[in-house]
């Protein structure tokens, strides 16, 4: 590995990380490259490259922060054989590999080709004009005060397949299915499955369920007769709005982005530990009986 791009946090300290990195490049006669205006923040050695030259220029990139932090460092890999890995300076990092103590392990096993890569899915879409990507969720979401919910149609290969009355309509990548999909009641799915989650946010309907949808599906969301103006938000981020008779086209791409895994966790640990998932009650109780008995 000849070269390490870093992917800042806007706000976290990542200075005890960027040494880290520093100090593994000078042992292995690599270079670490940064976005000029996030490294001269930091008083260290790495060399300023544009945002779009990044990728390019990296073998790995290493994004210091959160899932936020991630998701972008993502998408600067978009188009490039680029891998990325997580390093999470932060309190959720769901998306991250390692945490800091244990970056130079971490870069020492991809240096030495010990690692599996875990192929990304990336929506596009066309909002205000402007081609957007996401790797979590693109969704429309009622503007408060601004009409009373968001009607929205999903049609799947220009057929009407549900219309939605509700707070907002969600697509979601596998690697979304455990952000803004979840928390609207949609499913946890492996990032290694190919396919994209429509959920519906409080919806107002007698039907209130998802759907899965496969990446050669065509989906299309109009924005129907009675909606109010609706934000797009693109990984959490508003993109654009659209309004009654909008169509929003979503398209599925696979593979695009690069993400690396050292075995350390599988997701399902991941999504358990980080979600704090609890079983049952009454499975808990039924799992202490044989203790229960074991004592008597």
């Amino acid at each position: 590995m000849h070269s390490v791009g870093v992917v800042l946090h806007p706000q976290r300290d990542s200075a005890e990380a960027v040494d880290a990195i520093l100090d593994w490049a000078r042992r292995r006669g690599a270079t670490v490259y940064g976005i000029g205006p996030e490294i001269s923040r930091l008083n260290c050695a790495a060399t300023a490259v544009p945002a779009d030259e990044l990728a390019q220029r990296s073998d790995l990139l290493v994004s210091l922060g959160g899932d936020g932090t991630m998701l972008r460092a993502m998408r600067l890999a978009d188009g490039s054989h680029t891998k990325v890995l997580g390093v999470n300076l932060g309190k959720l990092g769901f998306l991250a590999e390692v945490d800091v103590p244990d970056l130079p392990m971490a870069l020492s096993a991809i240096d030495d080709h010990d690692y599996t890569i875990e192929p990304r899915l990336a929506i596009d879409s066309v909002v205000a004009g402007r081609r957007v990507t996401a790797f979590n969720d693109i969704a429309v979401v009622r503007v408060p005060g601004d009409g009373s919910s968001a009607a929205v149609a999903v049609r799947v290969n220009e057929q009407l397949f549900v219309s939605y009355a509700a707070d907002a309509v969600v697509v979601a990548t596998p690697t979304g299915s455990t952000a803004y999909s979840f928390s609207a009641g949609g499913p946890i799915v492996s990032p290694t499955v190919e396919a994209l989650l429509v959920t519906p946010a409080a919806p107002h309907s007698a039907y209130n369920r998802g759907l899965v949808l496969s990446v050669s599906d065509a989906l299309c969301l109009e924005i129907l007769t009675g909606s109010g103006r609706l934000a797009v938000e693109v990984d959490g981020q508003v993109a654009g709005y659209v309004a009654t008779g909008d169509m929003l086209d979503v398209t599925p791409r696979p593979a695009a982005a690069q993400v690396v895994r050292l075995g350390r966790t599988t997701f399902y640990q991941r999504a358990r530990r980080k979600l704090r998932i609890a079983d049952s009650a009454e499975i808990s109780q039924v799992k202490a009986v044989p203790d229960a008995v074991a004592e008597i």
